[in-house]
């Protein structure tokens, strides 16, 4: 066994060192401090055992390393307790203001919801009106036909009028009118009609963009409304790591209020336009019906005047007519007592001539130029001169009955042209007339 001296071997907390507390060297034994003896009862025993000075050390360590670490704990754990109960008091009200946030959200998307359900209303109902007057605009321009159909066959009717009557009187030009003016009228008609399909088909585009909002609001409403209800007792709430990143893509506040304005803007836009239309087309149709229906009361009056006319024609001629045969058989008789009054002086001619014939065979100085010579002469001479006024009135009224049956041959002749154009007047035009629109089928009803 050696006799040497062992130095005891220093002291390490493994905890403080874990800790980065700073260890305390132990008291190092100065050279007064007699060693303890080696005897030979210790032998063996000695190198693995702490002094008592380093026994109270170590535990006078451990003791104030136990009360850092509770004075750290004790504030850690008030700082936690604070912290958590800021971050639970700022979460409830992060919560609260998301829900109120939402809760307006969810308000302001009604707003816009109502508004664009009263604008598709509204284009809905303007769409209805407009095709309703599309229908009517159809069926008036069907019912021009008529019209047209009427006035051309009045036309080629009172085309085939006799030769005398054959004029452009005051019906041909009123019809000639009433042609241009149904021509004019389905015209406009036909370009009104395409302004209300285009205007019917800006309504519907206006209104799809209107429902594909309404859509996405209703969606984004009832997603709103959902996450609106969710709590934290709430059991179908999940993690979703990345709902939190903002996309590029995503619009803000102000171009989503924006693109709803500007949608019901258009709306706006074609509710007026097809209001407007509306009214164009009410005021179209009542102008078109009028104006058709004044030249076709013309056109009526022109025919009745020129039938009153056609009328007072034929019965002029008529009286014409018979005065006309009366004189032919007033002249006829006179002839015939021409030739009698002709024929009366054929024996006093006779007789005188045979006087005069006989007187001229007297013999001698007998024939001479006495009173009954004288007388006999003058009595030849009056009746040569009766017979040749006689026979020239004879052919004066022959003459004159030639010019009566001329004329008798004439007025016949017109009267049954006027008869025919009265026909054609009256049985052709005006009863076809008969056949024309009403107003309110020229209304398009």
């Amino acid at each position: 066994m050696s006799s040497e001296a062992v130095v005891p071997r220093p002291h390490y907390d493994s905890r403080a060192v874990a800790q980065d507390v700073p260890v305390k060297e132990p008291p190092v034994v100065g050279p007064d401090v007699p060693l303890p003896s080696s005897g030979s009862a210790t032998a063996g025993f000695r190198s693995a055992k702490y002094s008592p000075a380093e026994w109270f050390s170590n535990y006078h360590s451990i003791l104030q390393q136990a009360a850092t670490n509770r004075r750290h704990a004790g504030s850690i754990q008030r700082a936690s307790k604070a912290l958590y109960q800021d971050a639970e008091a700022a979460t409830l009200q992060t919560q609260a203001e998301g829900t109120r946030l939402l809760g307006e959200r969810l308000q302001e998307i009604h707003h816009w919801k109502s508004e664009l359900r009263q604008h598709i209303d509204r284009l809905l109902a303007h769409t209805q009106a407009l095709s309703a007057l599309k229908t009517r605009l159809e069926k008036a321009l069907d019912a021009t036909e008529t019209p047209y159909a009427i006035a051309t066959d009045n036309l080629n009717c009172r085309a085939r009028r006799p030769g005398p009557d054959l004029v452009r009187d005051t019906v041909e030009e009123e019809l000639l009118k009433e042609v241009d003016l149904i021509r004019s009228v389905q015209a406009l008609l036909k370009r009104t009609l395409a302004q209300v399909v285009s205007q019917i088909k800006m309504n519907r585009d206006a209104k799809q963009m209107l429902e594909l909002d309404w859509s996405d609001k209703y969606q984004a409403y009832n997603l709103d409304d959902l996450s609106g209800g969710y709590s934290n007792m709430s059991p179908d709430t999940r993690h979703h790591p990345s709902s939190a990143s903002v996309q590029d893509q995503v619009c803000n506040s102000t171009s989503w209020t924006r693109f709803t304005q500007d949608n019901l803007s258009k709306a706006l836009q074609e509710e007026q336009a097809s209001n407007s239309l509306r009214l164009l087309v009410e005021r179209v149709l009542q102008d078109t019906t009028h104006d058709l229906r004044v030249q076709c009361s013309s056109v009526d009056r022109a025919l009745s005047q020129r039938c009153a006319e056609l009328i007072e024609a034929k019965t002029q001629l008529e009286a014409k007519l018979a005065q006309i045969l009366e004189q032919i058989a007033a002249q006829e008789r006179s002839i015939v007592a021409t030739q009698q009054a002709i024929h009366n002086k054929e024996a006093p001619l006779r007789v005188a001539q045979s006087r005069l014939y006989l007187r001229s065979l007297r013999p001698n100085m007998e024939l001479c130029r006495d009173e009954p010579q004288f007388s006999l002469e003058g009595e030849l001479r009056q009746m040569d001169a009766t017979l040749a006024s006689l026979r020239q009135q004879l052919s004066e009224a022959r003459g004159s009955l030639s010019h009566l049956e001329e004329s008798r041959i004439t007025i016949e002749k017109d009267i049954r042209c006027k008869t025919h154009s009265l026909f054609i007047e009256r049985e052709k035009c005006v009863t076809h007339r008969q056949r024309y629109p009403t107003v309110s089928t020229l209304s398009g009803y």
